[in-house]
C-alpha cells in the first residue's frame, strides 16, 4: 500500500511539472480588414471576409481550419468555414480569407431587428471564430465593434 501511495504521489508531481514545459501564449490579435462579394446562390449572399492575424508569440502558430460566426445588432447574420491550413510565424502576421454565407432568413431577421432601431449608425457587431489545429489545439477569438454608414447614406426609419 505504501508503495502504491508513493507511486501515485510521484505520478502526480510528474504531471504537474509537465504543465510547466508548455510556454504561455498570448492570444492572437485578429481584425477584420475587408469584406468582398462572392458569387451567390438563389437564397443566399456570399462574402469573403479578410482577417488579419497577428502572432505576438515567440513560436509560430500552425492552423488547419477556421470557422466564423458574425452577429450584427445582436442577431446572427453570417457564418462560414474553411479547411485552409497554414502557419503564422513568430512575431509576424498574415491575412486569411474565409468565405461566409448570409441566408435569406438571416436577412429577414436583420430587417425585422433594424425596424426597431432609430438609426443605422453604430450597429454593434460580434465576430466569433476559431482556428483549429496546431500543438496547442483550437484557438478561439472574438472581435467586437460597431458598423457605421457614411454620413451621405444616413437616414432614420
Amino acid at each position: 500500500m505504501r508503495r502504491f501511495l508513493g507511486l501515485t504521489l510521484s505520478l502526480l508531481l510528474l504531471s504537474l511539472s509537465a504543465c510547466a514545459l508548455f510556454p504561455q501564449h498570448d492570444p492572437l490579435n485578429i481584425n477584420v480588414v475587408g469584406i468582398e462579394p462572392l458569387p451567390s446562390q438563389d437564397l443566399e449572399v456570399r462574402f469573403a471576409i479578410k482577417l488579419r492575424l497577428q502572432n505576438p508569440n515567440e513560436t509560430a502558430i500552425n492552423y488547419n481550419g477556421v470557422a466564423l460566426d458574425l452577429e450584427v445588432n445582436g442577431r446572427p447574420l453570417a457564418s462560414g468555414v474553411s479547411d485552409q491550413s497554414g502557419s503564422i510565424g513568430r512575431f509576424s502576421e498574415g491575412v486569411l480569407v474565409v468565405p461566409v454565407s448570409v441566408s435569406a432568413f438571416a436577412v429577414l431577421r436583420q430587417t425585422l431587428g433594424l425596424s426597431q432601431t432609430q438609426s443605422l449608425d453604430d450597429l454593434p457587431y460580434v465576430l466569433r471564430g476559431k482556428l483549429a489545429g496546431g500543438p496547442f489545439g483550437t484557438m478561439r477569438f472574438v472581435e467586437k465593434g460597431q458598423l457605421s454608414l457614411p454620413k451621405t447614406a444616413n437616414f432614420t426609419w
